[in-house]
């Protein structure tokens, strides 16, 4: 399994954002985390990438815990979190080639090309971030998240505040990047993990509720949306 989560809690003083939660993620799995907001699940995936350690439970990374082994799961993770913490005032490749130094990649000139050409930013790779729109900015993010070629992406919330045509790239860009690598994103609109993930996991109140293929939901009478309407959330 890509990632391991057995029997996690996390408790931010006496209250729980996650309760006794325990699931396995295979490798090429485009996961979706599907809850309102408040569910845990931006918790869930700061705790698979190392950002903080659970208070009950185990988290592994590729067979290996992101408690003992920090460094070496960090290495294995790509993570872009729901507020892309992009530099507004560096240029696109600069940028890009400050986070590949920090991932002491060798042949930081060539990745650096090769993940805005992948991204679909080479029309604004001359660019300062602060220049760009949101939608570009995701990409940014993305390029930042996939340039030391992780073994597991996770994705907080990928395409908030997206235009239509944004939106379709982004999703695209997701399912081809999953056919590589275990894909775990966050979101709390059905029709983007619909549209994006095989598998969908909903989280309410910190707890693991419902564990299914996006085609097994679909079979259901009502869909994705009757399942989680049921549990009593906003939608």
């Amino acid at each position: 399994m890509s990632v391991t989560i057995q029997n996690v809690s996390q408790y931010f003083g006496e209250q729980a954002a996650l309760s006794d939660v325990s699931l396995d993620v295979p490798s090429s799995q485009v996961l979706g985390l599907l809850g309102p907001n408040g569910a845990g699940k931006s918790t869930l995936m700061r705790l698979i990438t190392g950002y903080m350690s659970p208070t009950k439970g185990t988290v592994e990374v590729c067979g290996m815990s992101v408690t003992s082994e920090p460094l070496e799961t960090k290495r294995r993770v790509g993570y872009l979190p729901e507020h892309n913490p992009v530099h507004l005032d560096m240029y696109i490749q600069e940028y890009l080639d400050y986070v590949a130094r920090m991932h002491s990649l060798s042949d930081r000139s060539d990745r650096v090309h090769e993940i805005i050409h992948k991204v679909g930013l080479t029309p604004e790779s001359h660019k300062l971030i602060g220049q760009l729109s949101k939608g570009f900015r995701q990409r940014v993010g993305l390029a930042q998240a996939l340039i030391h070629d992780p073994d597991v992406l996770i994705l907080d919330e990928p395409t908030s505040g997206l235009d239509p045509i944004q939106l379709v790239d982004i999703r695209e860009l997701v399912k081809e990047v999953g056919q590589r690598r275990t894909v775990i994103l966050s979101t709390h609109i059905m029709q983007e993990v619909e549209a994006m993930c095989e598998r969908v996991v909903l989280i309410h109140q910190g707890r693991l509720v419902e564990d299914d293929t996006v085609q097994s939901f679909s079979n259901q009478e009502g869909g994705l949306e009757a399942v989680f309407q049921s549990l009593g959330s906003a939608v």
